[in-house]
């Protein structure tokens, strides 16, 4: 791999204590060229703006997808990944259900790996702050014409990230629009599946609501997600989320808090779950706490969800006896080395020479 360095950092200028989501990005990036059937030219070089044909394929057939993930640093500032396995598996995934190249393991990891040390400094050292990295796979050429491109473009980008919502969430249950539907390709982390979000979800806004709970595409009676968040309902002293399907995206945080949840000694369903069992939960009480979980969001609770121009309220509850609050401390203190880790999802970064 060859590495090329920045002649001069822009971290100076950097206020980590006023950060916000996605409007930095580190020194340098990894790309890797797909050409002739073979992965090639791998290189960490400066972060900047790159050239292709306006006939590459990602213009006009959508041929793109992405990755969501952290690195953290602990209180010696040491470095760890989480569960970086399940982002390389999954972006394989969503690469081969949209016809492309999937990416060697090798180049996955020993490209990340590389760059976030080279870029360490710009791990954000606050509990909860964090490095968010993106990868992502775009086709860059062709012919226009509907099939697949031939040529391939991996990279991995990063952003100091700090908290993505800073307060309870309103939600509203969609009845209209759709985020996927089956058979198609809800389940991968598609850029075409975000794009198609955000009319509904502006529309949503304007309402006064914070994200749109996504509901099936064929009746809108069955819940799947919430904005890019999985949802979990603490119903019936039950934590209950729907179960992965080919409409929803498998969350990597999600399957982490099902384990700490169980570990914990909850009662963990996944289930179908239908919005009139949800309004039944309000109805009587059941219904105890709701929330969304995801890499960008960790964990972040609702306080209102509005079904048919109706606003049910979640019960006020003291902070520290949420579910979700306690699940998302115990989850950031094993991303951030203050606990031990059970599970051996956390990955210490070495240094490089």
């Amino acid at each position: 791999m060859k590495i090329e360095k920045t002649f001069q950092s822009r971290i100076g200028k950097v206020d980590f204590n006023n950060i916000a989501f996605g409007n930095l990005y580190s020194d340098h990036m990894f790309c890797s060229e797909f050409k002739n059937g073979q992965w090639k030219n791998s290189i960490i070089k400066p972060f900047g703006n790159i050239m292709f044909s306006p006939i590459s394929l990602v213009f006009h057939y959508g041929q793109a997808v992405f990755e969501g993930m952290k690195a953290y640093k602990d209180k010696n500032e040491e470095v760890f990944l989480f569960r970086p396995e399940e982002n390389f598996k999954r972006i394989n995934r969503s690469a081969i259900r949209l016809e492309m190249p999937t990416i060697p393991e090798n180049v996955f990891m020993n490209g990340l790996k590389k760059l976030i040390d080279i870029d360490r400094d710009w791990i954000p050292k606050n509990y909860g702050q964090s490095l968010y990295i993106r990868p992502f796979l775009i086709a860059t050429n062709g012919v226009l014409s509907a099939k697949p491109s031939k040529d391939y473009m991996f990279m991995i980008i990063s952003t100091p990230a700090d908290v993505y919502y800073k307060h309870p969430l309103k939600i509203k249950i969609e009845e209209k629009y759709s985020r996927s539907a089956s058979g198609g390709v809800g389940f991968t982390k598609a850029a075409g599946n975000y794009a198609s979000s955000f009319y509904p979800t502006r529309l949503a806004n304007e309402e006064g609501f914070d994200q749109i709970l996504w509901t099936d595409s064929s009746t809108h009676t069955m819940i799947e997600e919430s904005g890019t968040m999985n949802v979990f309902f603490y119903l019936k002293n039950k934590l209950i989320t729907p179960k992965a399907n080919d409409n929803i995206l498998s969350g990597i945080t999600c399957k982490s808090i099902i384990s700490l949840a169980k570990k914990e000694g909850f009662f963990v369903e996944k289930r179908n779950l239908s919005v009139s069992e949800i309004i039944k939960g309000f109805k009587t009480g059941e219904l105890k706490e709701a929330f969304g979980c995801g890499t960008a969001a960790v964990i972040n609770y609702f306080e209102t969800i509005s079904y048919k121009g109706n606003n049910f309220f979640l019960p006020k509850i003291i902070e520290k006896k949420r579910i979700s609050v306690y699940l998302k401390k115990r989850l950031l203190d094993i991303q951030h080395n203050r606990s031990e880790d059970p599970f051996r999802w956390r990955i210490q970064l070495k240094r490089y020479k």
